[in-house]
């Protein structure tokens, strides 16, 4: 890796806060014994789309951190917006019938991007609560509306919509539920979701899309209409693997969701802010959603921060009811936290980062890069969207045959990918990428250049292993 000439802590200062996070730090889907005997990676700093870490060693990040950080680290507006915040009003909350300019403004500046309808919204700290707040206002509605019977929230396989106990509930990946005893009541998932890759077999892209707009149709039939509440999913599946839905999917699936009176929610935690090429992926596929949660883009990741819009019918009644909707966090429309997102939308806007020319063709010229690593003997198939890329790592490229799981192939290639410069998150054996917005063609280049060098380096350690 490329060292940094700005690295000043030495080995000693290292050790030391890599003991510290080994006795006190719980990490995110971690099993913890083999990290803290190998000791974490400390990231000091960071600029652009490359981060820093304690050995001095220069990353492209690939990941935009979480899929977060549109406009690239260190950018001085959003740092001085929030300064501002801090010093002129640190903290107040949104209880008390009280508001501050911040949140006002960042309130109209949401709801002028949105697909049409989308005014009111609820505010929180990540994506996972604006997805418990979304489950929460949707029962909310049915109760206003008497319809009390009317709850049970349907999800897809392979989705993912947060960690806690509700969100979780929602997610499709099995392997987040035995440890928690979930899913709770009142959450149901259909399959397949539209991975066509993986799940489609033998089927056209068309036939394929058929028979997942048929299998919901089937499950809200299976339930019961009366009893479905809501239908939620992520415009293109994130952490599932980066999944791109066909060209017809989600208009069909609007379809199906109108024809049985269910609410439409689209997921926008990842795909809004510009990382399907619009502002929010629902409108990259043609949809309009009567719930949309958002998070992560809305701050670039500089503050926690997310929303849950409602629009339609939800929108008005809970908006027009009389009886007190008993919800809200301690940080809902936290002001520095949405003076930063504030000026995180003005900073996009100024720089063209949504639907300039600039940004279409800096996300075209990423995804035919993209697709120039469908020829490594690895790569099963690319896909994307905007600022969203996947290969899929197989053993067989005519039949599509994956390595056995205990190959660990996606594992391997990421950790080559850290080796040779850059950030590609493995799920499975799926390679996923996610770049800032301000990603230049030349860092484009880069990005996979370098994925490809780890391709090549993965293929030679999984022959070493045979």
């Amino acid at each position: 890796m490329q060292s940094h000439s700005k690295n000043h802590n030495n080995s000693n200062q290292i050790r030391a806060w890599q003991h510290a996070d080994a006795q006190h730090h719980l990490h995110p889907f971690t099993a913890h014994p083999e990290l803290r005997e190998r000791g974490v990676r400390v990231i000091t700093h960071a600029d652009g789309v490359y981060i820093y870490d304690s050995e001095g060693n220069r990353l492209l990040d690939g990941m935009a951190g979480l899929w977060c950080v549109q406009v690239g680290y260190g950018n001085s507006a959003l740092v001085a917006a929030g300064a501002e915040a801090l010093a002129t009003l640190p903290y107040y909350n949104t209880f008390f019938q009280t508001t501050h300019p911040y949140v006002a403004e960042l309130s109209e500046c949401i709801a002028a991007l949105t697909p049409p309808g989308l005014k009111e919204m609820v505010f929180a700290n990540s994506g996972s609560e604006a997805n418990d707040t979304g489950v929460k206002l949707i029962r909310y509605y049915w109760n206003l509306k008497q319809r009390p019977e009317k709850k049970i929230i349907i999800t897809r396989e392979l989705a993912y919509h947060g960690v806690t106990l509700a969100s979780a509930s929602m997610a499709g990946l099995e392997s987040m539920h035995p440890q928690f005893d979930l899913p709770l009541p009142g959450f149901a998932h259909v399959s397949p979701a539209p991975y066509w890759f993986g799940r489609g077999a033998g089927l056209s892209p068309e036939a394929f899309s058929d028979r997942c707009v048929q299998a919901l149709e089937d499950k809200i039939l299976e339930l019961g209409p009366d009893r479905v509440a809501a239908f939620c999913g992520e415009p293109v599946m994130g952490a599932g693997g980066m999944i791109t839905p066909p060209p017809d999917y989600w208009p069909r699936i609007e379809a199906i969701c109108r024809k049985y009176d269910v609410l439409l929610w689209s997921d926008e935690v990842i795909c809004g802010f510009g990382r399907t090429g619009e502002w929010f992926g629902c409108q990259s596929y043609g949809f309009t959603p009567d719930v949309m949660s958002i998070a992560k883009g809305m701050s670039s990741g500089y503050q926690p921060i997310s929303a849950t819009l409602l629009g339609g019918d939800i929108a008005k009644t809970i908006a027009e009811s009389d009886q007190e909707m008993a919800h809200g966090f301690t940080y809902s429309g936290h002001p520095v936290a949405s003076a930063v997102a504030l000026e995180n939308i003005r900073q996009m806007q100024q720089l063209e980062l949504v639907g300039s020319n600039s940004a279409k063709q800096r996300a075209a010229h990423l995804q035919k890069r993209l697709a120039s690593l469908n020829d490594h003997p690895l790569v099963g198939e690319t896909r994307g969207i905007g600022f969203l890329g996947a290969l899929e790592l197989v053993q067989n490229k005519t039949n599509r045959a994956p390595y056995p799981k205990d190959r660990k192939a996606g594992l391997i290639c990421r950790n080559h990918c850290l080796d040779t410069g850059v950030i590609v998150r493995a799920v499975g054996d799926t390679m996923v990428m996610s770049p800032p917005l301000i990603i230049t063609e030349q860092e484009i280049d880069e990005l996979i250049d370098k994925t490809r060098d780890a391709l090549d380096r993965t293929a030679a350690s999984l022959k070493l292993e045979t």
